[in-house]
C-alpha cells in the first residue's frame, strides 16, 4: 500500500459524509455517527498506509451504550466530578457524562480515526469532551475522580494492561465503573455487579446469552483479599 495517510480533517470528512448521524438504540438522547453496510469502511481501511485498526469508534458496543444508560439515570454518578472516559472508541459514556451534569470529561483513546469520531459526535450532542492522551501503564491520571470503562476487555493481553491500570486508579482513590456484555477477560475477581440493562451486543459476538449487558464497580485488588 502506498500513498499518505488520511489527515486528521479527511478522516472527519469521511466521517460526516458517510457514517450518518441516528440515535442511539437504549440511549436515544444521545445521537452518534454510526457506520451502516454502505458507509465504505473498507475503502477508509484501503486508504491508509499506516494501518487502520478494527473500527469500534463506527458502532455503539453494549457495554459502553449500558453505561452510558447507567450514567444518564443516575446522574449524581459524575456530577460535578472530573471524569475520563477510556478506551472512548464513539463517545458515547464520555457524551452521557458530560450530559449528566460532569464537572469536566476526557476521553481517551489511541486510535486517531476514534479522536475524530468522538469529536464530532461530541459536537453533535452539543457538550464538550475533550480528548488527552493516558499511558496505562504509568500511575494514575492526575486530576481525575472518576474512569469510566465500556467494552475494554475483549483482548486478553488488553484486559491485564487495563485492569492494572484501574487498580492503581482504584487503590488512589479514583472511583472506577465498568459496562461490559460479558466478555471473556473481565477481572470478576475485582467486580462488583451495579445494575443489568437489556443492551445487546453488536452482533451477539459477546459471551453474553441473554442479551444483556451489566454494569460494574471496579474494587482495588487488596481491598477483595
Amino acid at each position: 500500500m502506498t500513498g499518505r495517510a488520511p489527515s486528521s480533517e479527511s478522516i472527519r470528512r469521511f466521517i460526516r459524509s458517510h457514517l450518518p448521524i441516528a440515535p442511539v438504540p437504549s440511549v436515544p438522547e444521545i445521537r452518534l455517527h454510526q457506520a451502516r453496510p454502505t458507509s465504505g469502511l473498507r475503502r477508509l481501511a484501503r486508504r491508509d498506509p499506516q494501518g487502520f485498526d478494527r473500527p469500534y469508534w463506527a458502532y455503539a458496543w453494549a457495554g459502553g451504550v449500558a453505561l452510558a444508560r447507567h450514567v444518564l439515570d443516575h446522574p449524581g454518578t459524575v456530577a460535578a466530578r472530573r471524569v475520563l472516559d477510556l478506551g472512548a472508541g464513539s463517545g458515547v459514556v464520555g457524551i452521557a457524562a458530560a450530559k449528566a451534569g460532569a464537572r469536566q470529561v476526557s476521553a481517551a483513546d489511541t486510535d486517531r480515526y476514534a479522536v475524530a469520531a468522538l469529536g464530532l459526535n461530541a459536537v453533535a450532542n452539543d457538550v464538550a469532551v475533550t480528548s488527552i492522551e493516558i499511558d496505562i501503564d504509568a500511575g494514575p491520571p492526575a486530576g481525575i475522580d472518576l474512569v469510566l470503562v465500556g467494552d475494554l476487555f475483549y483482548d486478553e493481553v488488553v484486559a491485564e494492561r487495563v485492569t492494572a491500570f484501574l487498580d492503581r486508579c482504584a487503590t488512589s482513590a479514583i472511583d472506577v465503573l465498568i459496562g461490559d456484555p460479558g466478555r471473556a477477560f473481565l477481572p470478576h475477581a475485582q467486580l462488583r455487579r451495579l445494575a443489568d440493562y437489556p443492551v445487546p451486543d453488536v452482533g451477539g459476538a459477546s459471551n453474553a446469552a441473554d442479551g444483556r449487558s451489566a454494569v460494574f464497580a471496579f474494587e482495588p485488588a487488596l481491598s477483595r483479599q
